[in-house]
């Protein structure tokens, strides 16, 4: 299968490609090596694969570029994992946030219908449930409030995936991950930060009392199930979790991360964060289900692996 990977010289992104590339795929990468984190780590991730894939520095809000590499190299799937992340950034660049995540996906549905690409695989997030009360998290929640511009993408980018699904006959999952993590974590998420900041002796900043509970997804887990959704053949559009559905609370898991690596962190407590949701937790059983989705990393085994790709990065 010839698939196209967007962001795929990222964290989620390079696992997968890795994992396509070993399963037989032909993939190419699609990203815009931005400066939301140094663009050298995300060339480092691709080092391994630079043999084997084709690596396109295309910025998705360019839609003549986005169309001209479609009418050029003629995919027949799209994994679209490329998006301006982060829920805090996006309430200071919301205009950003939209142009490349909603245009930008935008451009690859048109781009996709256009060359008669026949399966599109969209990474969707937990932000859309936003303060749903429900607990856990199902794909059949009536969602009717988000509190992030990042999320509000999310969930625009979901509806535009279901709009072409409909229209053109477009085999579309949008699949939501829950806060994912493992080797090659992106530096701006919180136990990247965290390891960072403890190891070199610095402050970490707590927002809240440490009680908001997130459902942490270990990498390999999330590509097992997003290589999944590669082969359903249900509904033409579908939703599905890819979480651990189980939560820690911030202060046990900044505990979890003083023990792996053996020192004490120094807590700077600050008020909640606007945008910040208080709870994440996956109802996963229809990926179980459908999708045949098997996480099996819980984050006592996880997060020292994390530390323990973190420690090579600082040595």
């Amino acid at each position: 299968m010839r698939i196209l990977v967007t962001g795929g010289a990222g964290f989620i992104g390079s696992h997968l490609v890795e994992k396509l590339l070993a399963t037989g795929h032909s993939v190419a990468i699609l990203d815009d090596f931005n400066d939301y984190y140094d663009p050298k780590i995300k060339r480092e991730n691709i080092v391994g694969v630079l043999k084997d894939v084709a690596v396109y520095h295309v910025d998705l809000r360019e839609n003549g570029a986005v169309r001209d590499l479609f009418h050029r190299e003629k995919f027949e799937t799209v994994v679209h994992l490329a998006a301006r992340a982060g829920v805090r950034p996006s309430i200071q660049h919301p205009q950003l946030y939209y142009d490349t995540n909603v245009n930008g996906t935008l451009h690859l549905l048109e781009a996709a219908r256009m060359t008669g690409v026949g399966r599109f695989i969209f990474a969707s997030s937990s932000s859309v449930y936003g303060m749903a009360k429900t607990v856990p998290f199902s794909e059949d929640l009536h969602l009717t409030q988000t509190i992030s511009p990042y999320a509000a993408t999310k969930i625009s980018g979901e509806f535009l995936c279901s709009t072409y699904s409909h229209l053109y006959q477009m085999r579309v999952v949008a699949l939501r991950y829950f806060t994912v993590y493992g080797p090659r974590q992106r530096p701006d998420l919180a136990i990247h930060q965290f390891a960072k900041r403890i190891h070199a002796g610095n402050p970490i900043d707590q927002f809240g009392d440490g009680t908001t509970r997130r459902d942490y997804t270990y990498i390999d887990d999330i590509v097992q199930g997003t290589i999944a959704a590669l082969e359903y053949n249900g509904p033409l559009f579908d939703i599905f979790n890819l979480g651990e559905s189980e939560t820690i609370q911030l202060k046990d898991l900044i505990s979890a991360i003083e023990s792996a690596l053996g020192k004490k962190a120094k807590i700077n407590r600050l008020p909640e964060q606007p945008g910040d949701v208080l709870l994440t937790c996956a109802d996963i059983s229809k990926a179980r289900r459908l999708l045949g989705y098997k996480p099996t990393t819980q984050l006592n085994e996880g997060l020292p692996r994390f530390i323990d790709w973190f420690l090579t990065k600082v040595a």
